[in-house]
């Protein structure tokens, strides 16, 4: 197999076809990233569990003889055939701290599902411009651990869906759909009006979570660290709740909160 130079290819036109349900709404809205954008995934996990996903459209993989031999071992086969390149040409297209295993993918963004869309069971997690992408791929990670319908996030103030939210969310952007809406406090109307509980937490908010009535379906909502949530988005929620922490130190970072508050509710809702 001969080592392919990596050069930035257009992407081909698909005369109809299309990536999930559109139904005329913008773009923006309906998928993890713009219409012409790759996704960019590295890292082992994250690129095999792309690959086992069968909604996730391929436009390059790239991989050093190392990965391609142990692809082969597990079994996995790539929809289309990888390119091999050097370890040092991979690491080249990433930050100097990125670790990519011998494994990069250009990818198209996955469908984004409406809110009509989500089922009005279980729990969903709804983010108010949390920014950092190590961040939303370890909420994400947690999501799919305790099986979240989907995460809602807004089109503005949010990371896009590749390289490390997704090498941090290790293969989970693959498994919860990711909701992404232009106006969040219309959302959380728009959940509410399907039947789901909304509760925002704030670290002020005089109820502890794990004290008060969680039923299904149920959506937790949390802010970013320091600001917490935005005035409307708190006044849409039907409820605020605090995580009560027996500790000196009262905050989490928010992948945290979100882990604990998931606990919390999947065990009250169960």
């Amino acid at each position: 197999m001969r080592e392919r130079q990596w050069q930035s290819k257009p992407r081909p036109r698909r005369n109809g076809q299309q990536h999930g349900h559109a139904r005329g709404r913008d773009a923006h809205e309906r998928r993890r990233g713009e219409a012409g954008d790759a996704v960019v995934l590295y890292g082992w996990h994250t690129v095999t569990a792309a690959l086992a996903n069968p909604a996730r459209h391929f436009r390059r993989l790239l991989a050093t003889e190392n990965a391609i031999r142990r692809l082969a071992e597990e079994g996995i086969t790539p929809p289309l055939p990888p390119e091999l390149v050097r370890p040092d040409a991979l690491a080249a297209r990433l930050t100097p701290d990125a670790v990519h295993q011998g494994l990069i993918a250009e990818a198209d963004p996955l469908p984004s599902p409406g809110i009509e869309e989500l089922a009005a069971t279980g729990l969903v997690l709804v983010l108010d411009q949390i920014t950092d992408p190590h961040n939303v791929g370890a909420i994400l990670r947690t999501a799919a651990a305790f099986g979240v319908a989907a995460v809602v996030t807004t089109a503005r103030h949010s990371p896009e869906a590749t390289g490390v939210l997704a090498k941090s969310a290790s293969g989970a952007l693959e498994l919860v759909p990711i909701a992404i809406v232009q106006n969040l406090a219309r959302a959380l109307a728009a959940l509410k009006e399907r039947g789901f509980l909304v509760v925002g937490l704030d670290s002020s908010a005089p109820d502890d979570l794990a004290a008060i009535e969680l039923t299904a379906p149920l959506a937790l909502v949390l802010g970013a660290e320091g600001k917490g949530l935005r005035q409307l988005t708190a006044a849409t929620c039907d409820r605020l709740a605090r995580l009560d922490l027996p500790g000196a130190i009262k905050s989490l970072n928010v992948s945290n909160a979100a882990a604990l508050a998931l606990y919390i509710a999947a065990r009250a809702t169960a």
